[in-house]
């Protein structure tokens, strides 16, 4: 039997680049089930999150216009992290694979076929990696590049260069589902999950039409959520730092008693305000990592729901 696959396309302000990419995604899903390697039972899911232009308005339309088409839509803004987790889940009960693709047209679509292939030949995650960022600025490559190195520095297992672009089975989904966090961080949490999996590379491309929705700011936040939702590293960075201030406060102690009684004491301002303020940087940076994390474990504790969706192009059965 051929397994039916479900295109996850979050959506955010949409409305110039939807009306183009939605078709390059319907011609993609007739050429796969034209080559007999998924089933025409396969759909291609819109999550709208929270969008203030039409976006919803499109996305009603194209279901209307062809079966294959289908939508989401959350009751407000949540972010990107979340609007892919809705569509996963919503998806994880009436397909065998899922694959999730950002809604600009940079990714290149036949990378599926690969992806197919390789669920096809046992995998259970399939990972869509770019092979080179040659259009990238060099600042964008950069700061890019970093991020990654930084986030598996800080114990946070991601795959380099692999953003949201991959193929997870039902079976892979049915299990993260297990995964109850509401920090989400998923390409740091699916490779947690396990399973076999492999990686399918290709070229990333301008984007159609819009503007980019993650700006340098964005990225810088999406990594510190990261780290701090996987990792435990930086309190264990801040352990030693304590360790290493305290050894050196100790011999300053020593090196200030051995002074004084040796007759060679000099009153300096500077150098005691220069250690004060040292010091007390140092705290406030402790003290700010210790609260991003106490912060999240008061969001976990809320049990708060990830998303909530308000509406949908075509109800389920079991509403």
């Amino acid at each position: 039997m051929l397994p039916i696959l479900y295109i996850i396309i979050p959506c955010y302000n949409e409305e110039k680049v939807l009306p183009i990419t939605s078709g390059m995604f319907l011609d993609k899903i007739r050429e796969l089930v034209d080559a007999q390697k998924i089933s025409d039972d396969s759909r291609i899911l819109f999550v709208n999150d929270g969008s203030k232009d039409r976006t919803w308005e499109i996305i009603c339309e194209l279901a209307q216009q062809d079966k294959h088409y289908q939508g989401i839509c959350q009751s407000r803004n949540r972010g990107h992290q979340n609007a892919v987790l809705a569509g996963l889940m919503e998806a994880k009960d009436v397909c065998d694979i899922t694959i999730s693709i950002d809604c600009d047209g940079q990714d290149d679509i036949n990378a599926m076929n690969d992806m197919v292939d390789a669920y096809a030949d046992g995998c259970e995650i399939v990972y869509g990696v770019r092979s080179k960022r040659d259009t990238d600025t060099f600042f964008k490559r950069f700061t890019a590049e970093g991020f990654y190195k930084l986030m598996n520095w800080m114990g946070a297992e991601v795959v380099f260069n692999h953003a949201d672009y991959r193929l997870v089975s039902s079976r892979v989904l049915q299990e993260f589902a297990n995964f109850k966090e509401v920090n989400i961080f998923l390409r740091g949490m699916i490779p947690l999950v396990g399973f076999k999996s492999t990686s399918v590379y290709y070229e990333r491309h301008e984007r159609i039409a819009g503007e980019s929705h993650y700006p340098l700011k964005k990225m810088l936040s999406l990594a510190f959520d990261g780290i701090t939702s996987l990792s435990v590293k930086p309190l264990h960075m801040i352990t030693g730092m304590g360790c290493g201030i305290a050894l050196l406060s100790f011999c300053a102690v020593i090196w200030s008693i051995i002074v004084q009684v040796t007759g060679h004491a000099v009153a300096g301002w500077a150098s005691m305000t220069s250690i004060i303020c040292f010091i007390g940087g140092v705290q406030l940076i402790c003290i700010g990592v210790l609260g991003e994390y106490i912060g999240k474990i008061y969001m976990e504790v809320k049990h708060r729901p990830r998303y909530i969706i308000s509406d949908r192009t075509q109800k389920r059965e079991d509403d």
